[in-house]
């Protein structure tokens, strides 16, 4: 298929197109987060061979910042991939993913139990930043049922970490 514009160009569809360079969002984080009724941080850790940055049972009892006691809900298994600047998605997904296990049958076992994440902040500085997941990035997180989380922050809001 040719696609023709103004006359003058022609350019074959099936054609390599170079994409256009825009701007990267300024910063990004990104962790893998593991949430259940029944899940027991030691057992994550064991099956996927890698200690977690942050980790609870059901019902633990956790203390905020101004001092109140909460419960928590559910159990949960964090780990926090290294904050990049500008964002660079594909290498915190490479980063956490070679500290864990490649055993997608252990991925498709934990999928099965659990509810599996990979939540990103993402930070703009100006109002017209962007990015690309390759598709490497895409198919790892698929195959392993980690759905993709997005908060995106605007250039007028405040630098907070998740």
């Amino acid at each position: 298929l040719t696609v023709r514009c103004s006359g003058r160009l022609r350019r074959s569809l099936n054609s390599v197109v170079r994409p256009t360079l825009m701007a990267h969002l300024a910063r990004s984080v990104a962790s893998l987060r593991i949430f259940g009724d029944d899940l027991q941080p030691e057992e994550i850790s064991r099956l996927l061979g890698c200690a977690p940055t942050k980790a609870w049972p059901k019902g633990h009892v956790q203390i905020s910042k101004s001092g109140r006691e909460f419960v928590k809900k559910a159990g949960g298994w964090l780990l926090h991939a290294s904050e990049t600047e500008p964002e660079n998605l594909d290498g915190q997904v490479s980063e956490l993913l070679a500290k864990l296990t490649s055993n997608l049958g252990i991925w498709v076992e934990l999928a099965q139990r659990f509810e599996i994440d990979l939540f990103c902040g993402w930070f703009m500085e100006s109002s017209n930043e962007g990015v690309s997941v390759s598709i490497a990035t895409m198919r790892a997180l698929g195959e392993r049922g980690i759905e993709l989380s997005l908060d995106i922050y605007g250039p007028d809001e405040k630098r907070e970490c998740v």
